[in-house]
């Protein structure tokens, strides 16, 4: 497999995959979706609470909260040399401690360790004047089999679109017109593809040409593979640890056979 990167930005990666066919493009999606693991509140005790919502919303909105992750430091709790009771390689320690008026920000959790905190931004609740909240919840590691909340990014792909326009064209226009991704556009002497890459393969311009004169299709071999993470780890991280996982699954299948 051949991998350029098209784009990185604000948490969302863009990678041309080339040389494999569907069903290793699909394995990489959803093993970044549902086998990447990550950290995520799963325990939240109350010291105290009156706020206007019940300590089971809270502890559920806090669950839903993305953690940076580092895969290097912990482990899943169940295969920590703990024995799943709790240490500082399976377990994340975080507190929160606010009076009101004023919204409770993801932010305002602390964690015990500095670079592991919450993703910064998400509103938890609304506590009133004279309102508090005192709490401290725990984090640990795992995957978006087990939960949602576990879940690292949203991942998709397409087959790479090759538009062809052949001689029988006689500059109509109506494909220009029809594409809803401005992909091809009026040259002298033609009609020429500014973005393949663009192109939703919806085939409206094939569609729109009376004389056949366009020709759209995806390359069976060839991807456009978009990742957008939660924020808990960066989009690098979760493909490269999606090929790991993979790569370690076919191993221990083929010890198997």
């Amino acid at each position: 497999m051949k991998v350029e990167k098209l784009s990185h930005k604000n948490g969302e990666i863009v990678l041309l995959l080339d040389g494999i066919d569907v069903g290793v493009a699909n394995a990489l999606r959803r093993t970044a979706i549902a086998e990447v693991p990550a950290l995520a509140i799963e325990e939240v005790e109350f010291h105290e609470n009156t706020s206007s919502f019940y300590d089971e919303i809270i502890a559920h909105r806090l669950g839903l909260v993305p953690i940076k992750t580092d895969l290097k430091v912990f482990n899943y709790p169940e295969l920590c040399s703990c024995g799943g009771k709790g240490c500082p390689s399976c377990t994340l320690k975080l507190t929160l401690s606010k009076e009101g008026p004023g919204i409770v920000y993801s932010e305002d959790l602390k964690s015990e360790v500095p670079g592991m905190e919450p993703v910064k931004g998400v509103p938890i609740l609304k506590l009133g004047r004279g309102q508090r909240i005192t709490l401290q919840a725990t984090a640990v590691l795992g995957n978006g089999k087990r939960h949602a909340k576990w879940q690292p990014a949203i991942a998709g792909y397409k087959y790479y679109p090759e538009i062809k326009v052949t001689e029988d064209c006689i500059l109509c226009e109506e494909c220009v017109k029809v594409c809803p991704r401005d992909v091809l556009k009026v040259k002298k002497g033609g009609i020429d593809v500014v973005d393949e890459k663009e192109c939703i393969l919806c085939r409206a311009c094939v569609d729109a040409c009376e004389y056949g004169a366009i020709e759209v299709k995806g390359n069976p071999n060839k991807f456009i593979f978009r990742l957008e993470t939660t924020g808990a780890l960066t989009p690098e991280d979760i493909f490269n640890k999606a090929c790991e996982i993979i790569e370690n699954k076919a191993k221990e299948l083929h010890g198997l056979l």
